[in-house]
Formats: C-alpha cells, sequence, structure tokens
C-alpha cells in the first residue's frame, strides 16, 4: 500500500474543461505507477460521469486512477479525479495527512467542481510545492486559484497550447495573466511536469 503523503511534500493538480475527457487519455497513461506525489484532476463534469472517466483512465494507465471520495487520504502514486458534481476541496487532518472533502457547496461561474475553490484550499495546507497544468475549457477556472496559491507556496504552472486544444479559455486566461511557466502541446504536458518534478 501506498505511504500517505508526507508534510513538506508536493501535489500535482491537473484542471481541464471541454475537451478535458478527450485530451487526459493523451496525459494520465503517460505518468508511470512511481509517481513520488499524487495527483488531482479537476475535471468539470456533471454528477455520475467521472467513476466511469476514472475507470476508462485506470485501465489505459500504469498509474492507479480513482475518483476521489469524500473523506479518502491522498497516497502518492494514485491519481485521482475530483467528483462530477461535488466541490472538492483538500483538508489536513494532521501534519503529512491529507484528505479530500467532497461537498455541496455551491457552483462557482456554473462549475461543481471548481479548480479554483480546490486550489483555494491547498493554501491553509503545510504542502510545499503544486505542479500544475491547465488544459483545455472554456472559461478561466484555474487561473485565480493559481494566483493565490503563488502568494503562498511555491508554484510551478504549464498550459496546454493553443493549437492542440479544443477551447483555448482556460489556458489562455492562465497565460495572460503571467502565472503559467510554459504553453505545452498536449503530447507533451505529461513529460513537461514529470521534468519538473525531478521523476
Amino acid at each position: 500500500m501506498s505511504a500517505p503523503v508526507k508534510k513538506g511534500d508536493r501535489l500535482v493538480v491537473i484542471a481541464s474543461s471541454t475537451g478535458g475527457p478527450k485530451a487526459l487519455q493523451s496525459v494520465v497513461p503517460l505518468f508511470p505507477k512511481n509517481m513520488p506525489y499524487p495527483i488531482v484532476i479537476v475535471q468539470h463534469m456533471p454528477a455520475g460521469f467521472t467513476a466511469s472517466l476514472a475507470a476508462r483512465l485506470n485501465e489505459m494507465s500504469e498509474i492507479t486512477v480513482k475518483e476521489a471520495e469524500d473523506g479518502e487520504v491522498l497516497q502518492k502514486g494514485t491519481l485521482y479525479i475530483a467528483q462530477g458534481g461535488k466541490q472538492c476541496e483538500l483538508v489536513q487532518r494532521s501534519p503529512g495527512v491529507y484528505a479530500f472533502s467532497e461537498n455541496d457547496k455551491p457552483p462557482r461561474g456554473g462549475l461543481k467542481p471548481c479548480a479554483d475553490i480546490f486550489f483555494e484550499s491547498l493554501v491553509d495546507t503545510s504542502l510545499e510545492e503544486i505542479f500544475c497544468a491547465v488544459l483545455t475549457g472554456m472559461g478561466s477556472d484555474g487561473t485565480k486559484g493559481i494566483q493565490l496559491i503563488r502568494k503562498h507556496k511555491k508554484v510551478s504552472a504549464i498550459a496546454q497550447s493553443q493549437e492542440t486544444c479544443v477551447v483555448f479559455g482556460m489556458p489562455r486566461a492562465a497565460e495572460a495573466a503571467g502565472i503559467v511557466d510554459s504553453m505545452v502541446p498536449l503530447d507533451h504536458i505529461t513529460e513537461t511536469l514529470l521534468k519538473k518534478i525531478g521523476v
């Protein structure tokens, strides 16, 4: 069994929306099963769809992929998909122990789950560094959240390049806000994240 995240550890977060489920098939299977940190994906989807997305990605991948469960403690080497139709937040239970809160807080900007809300929940944790990727999607979800955590923690962020997006809204907003280190084609997202992480 994988060990819980240790105090001062790091987290990988991916935000995606329109075109995301297909894009994730080019991203998730490239993560190795020995990932040193947990990965959380906030994909805009209604209730009932994220479990099947997680199951499909799990079949394609070496890393364990599952839908996040309320109260579940994050484990390294596991990739979690935030539940559709819920807001997903991270709660620190004790030093080095982080758990999901899958809750019924209202939508923000019509979004449930909302990546900004998840990012905001990281501020009060002892996680030291967050590795972020903003993928295809409408709107600007993720930008305000990454801006906020940059004030409190070390953040490395990339976004999907325009030519490989179904909708360039979310990556464009992140780029315009100056919060991403680079714009990366879809087929280089995982490789770029792994280089930043040092895997």
